[in-house]
């Protein structure tokens, strides 16, 4: 047997933020099985623990690919790891990974996960990006992984409807596009999209805030900010800028707690 949960992350009520399956693995599982298992739940990633000396080995799978980084999926993952009784809470969850050694700690409701910072370059849009959008940009770039795209407002990001099937053709793992908050609190909004990895639309992408924060930190000359990430379900996500680390703070929600037979 192996605990088979869904959590939604950057939540702060159920069915709201970005829901994430954690599978808990008795031991090996091949490759090919693990990226099954994450088509089989469909979800934006599936989380794959395995216990270790002194960290838990965690993979990322979409229903198509398995990925070098997930934000929501590691804050899901720490929260399982407490919850189940796994970790005490006062213990800081680590994690070795594809993206090198990660880190969740407990702060109250909020869980910080401590992050590779992946801020974007600027360069022009690929042809065709900004009329699959359907949006004009004030500024576009590249991270490590992803498109990064800005918009003149929060109204624009929030009302965009792309033609995904052109920006499945885009050479990327997603788009990220952004604006600057418009409401009281929130700094800067997001979307996240990635339909060339099976995922048309990421509800709460954490790992874009590797990008967004140190983006919007020197755009607004502050290194603590929050972000609103304004997909249909939405989801809130506190940064901050460390050198070459990001600390990327939500909350989470445990909705089903199985197991995998």
């Amino acid at each position: 047997m192996a605990d088979l949960w869904i959590i939604d992350a950057f939540a702060d009520a159920p069915f709201s933020g970005n829901p994430a399956a954690v599978c808990m693995l008795p031991g090996h599982r091949p490759d090919a099985w693990q990226l099954a298992l994450a088509g089989e739940m469909n979800q934006a990633e599936t989380a794959f623990l395995t216990a270790g000396n002194a960290a838990f080995g965690l993979r990322w799978f979409t229903p198509r690919v398995e990925v070098d980084l997930c934000g929501h999926a590691t804050l899901a993952s720490a929260h399982y790891l407490w919850e189940s009784g796994r970790l005490p809470r006062t213990t800081v969850a680590k994690f070795e990974t594809r993206s090198g050694l990660l880190t969740a700690e407990s702060d109250g409701a909020w869980i910080v996960l401590d992050f590779p910072r992946t801020p974007p370059s600027e360069v022009p849009p690929p042809p065709g990006l900004l009329e699959a959008l359907g949006a004009d940009s004030t500024w576009t770039g590249r991270t490590r992984f992803d498109v990064f795209v800005e918009v003149a407002s929060a109204e624009i990001v929030r009302g965009l409807t792309p033609d995904l099937a052109r920006l499945a053709t885009t050479d990327a793992r997603g788009i990220i596009v952004t604006a600057p908050g418009d409401s009281p609190g929130v700094d800067f909004v997001s979307r996240f999209f990635a339909p060339a990895v099976g995922v048309p639309e990421d509800p709460v992408k954490g790992s874009a805030h590797c990008a967004l924060a140190p983006f919007w930190a020197e755009r607004l000359g502050r290194a603590v900010l929050t972000g609103h990430q304004a997909s249909p379900r939405g989801g809130m996500v506190r940064v901050e800028t460390r050198g070459d680390r990001v600390r990327l703070g939500g909350k989470a929600r445990t909705v089903v707690r199985g197991e995998l037979v």
